[in-house]
């Protein structure tokens, strides 16, 4: 009687279990044909798959160069999607003086940054409770990035003091040995040494900036203290900026080559043509002895590995040559499986047009060579004309900027990074 009695309340345990998973089973089936998100199998799948975190980085990408782009490359390590504010030229006006690239020309060059992913145009100079919190709520920004140079307003305030109250801020280590105002200045001296007749060595002022002299300063005669940068190239800064794969052996690679002084919007545009028309692209840039014999002693403005790791640092570009011969010869082209060979309409004065020797002339004779006309008709001398055309208020805004940058190499201290 016992074991018949246990054998009873089991079955009846076992047929309450099965019911109840049975009810159960349908509640989940109906609560998801109405619901579908709240799906156990929809709400397991939200759960692995991560939010990626996005981080914002603004400035002003003035004379956009290497410097900007190592500042982009290390808050895009902060997160995984980039989004850059370009400020606004009014913004620009009002808080540093004129810029010397417009807004236009300055998207262009964020945009063209391997590593950034959004572009937001015209953002304040100062991030403002009401932008703030567009970021977060519209952008779903995570963090705001800045650089350990203080950004210090006209008032005397700290441009991202409410991010930093808000807990959303964190810091990159500023790139050393280079500056818009430090560029600036290097046309202002190469501009007082070019009209001063009274200089009695023609010896480029700009050499000491791009090869390391031992000055700190240099007033020009103008009585303005124009810093002197010291760039300091490692082997794994250009590996940061490299990419990691090369052509395959199938690879259509069209070839572009030039000084890429100064890069700018001219230069980002044609590389993007250049780039449209193959697998991969492989990019030549003059030493600077070859670009001061063809374009005058007092070029280029930047050197070689200041000009190298600005080209790196553009997403068309895959590869580049540091140091690239003049003339392109037969052994270059087998050497590096050059499909094509292709060159702007707008150069600067064509160097190549006038030298007797026609550094084309390879390419041209094996029916390689391709002219592509240039988008936009702005080359370096362009960018210098705009400085010496508004010289005093350049001048007036490099000095203001000139002694926030004294104070803060003073007072500078080690900051771990990249």
């Amino acid at each position: 009687m016992g074991s018949d009695a246990g054998l009873e309340t089991s079955k009846r345990f076992l047929s309450t279990w099965l019911i109840g998973g049975l009810v159960a089973g349908l509640s989940v089936v109906a609560v998801t044909a109405a619901w579908p998100e709240y799906s156990p199998l929809n709400i397991v799948g939200k759960r692995k798959k991560k939010r990626p975190v996005r981080v914002y980085m603004d400035g002003c990408f003035d004379m956009m160069h290497y410097g900007h782009c190592n500042a982009l490359r290390q808050a895009r390590a902060l997160g995984d999607q980039l989004i850059v504010g370009v400020v606004s030229d009014e913004e620009i006006i009002v808080n540093k003086g004129p810029p010397v690239t417009p807004l236009n020309e300055r998207m262009l060059m964020v945009s063209a940054v391997k590593w950034v992913d959004e572009v937001i145009p015209d953002a304040p100079y100062a991030i403002t409770e009401e932008f703030m919190r567009k970021l977060f709520d519209e952008y779903n920004i995570d963090y705001i990035i800045h650089g350990d140079d203080p950004c210090i307003l006209p008032d005397g305030t700290d441009a991202y003091a409410l991010a930093k109250k808000a807990g959303r801020y964190k810091q990159i280590k500023r790139t050393e040995g280079v500056s818009s105002t430090d560029i600036v200045g290097r046309m202002l001296l190469c501009v007082r040494e070019r009209t001063s007749s009274e200089s009695p060595s023609h010896a480029s002022l700009q050499r000491q900036f791009s090869h390391g002299h031992n000055q700190k300063y240099d007033d020009g005669g103008s009585g303005s203290r124009t810093r002197v940068s010291h760039f300091l190239p490692t082997s794994r800064r250009i590996v940061q900026f490299s990419n990691e794969k090369g052509a395959g052996p199938n690879a259509r690679i069209v070839y572009i080559d030039g000084a890429f002084d100064l890069f700018h919007a001219g230069h980002v545009e044609i590389l993007r043509l250049a780039r449209e028309l193959g697998d991969f692209l492989l990019v030549g840039i003059h030493t600077d002895q070859t670009v001061s014999a063809n374009r005058g002693a007092h070029r280029p403005i930047m050197n070689l590995h200041e000009r190298s790791l600005s080209v790196l640092a553009c997403q068309y570009v895959d590869e580049v040559i540091i140091g690239a011969p003049w003339e392109i010869s037969k052994d270059m082209i087998t050497t590096f499986n050059i499909s094509l060979v292709v060159h702007g309409t707008v150069a600067e004065d064509d160097d190549y047009l006038k030298d007797s020797r026609d550094p084309y002339d390879v390419p041209r004779s094996m029916d390689i060579l391709k002219v592509l006309e240039s988008p936009l008709d702005i080359t370096t001398s362009t960018i210098i004309k705009r400085i010496v055309s508004n010289h005093e208020a350049y001048q007036k805004r490099n000095e203001r900027k000139g002694e926030s940058e004294r104070k803060y190499y003073e007072g500078k201290s080690y900051v771990s990074g990249d």
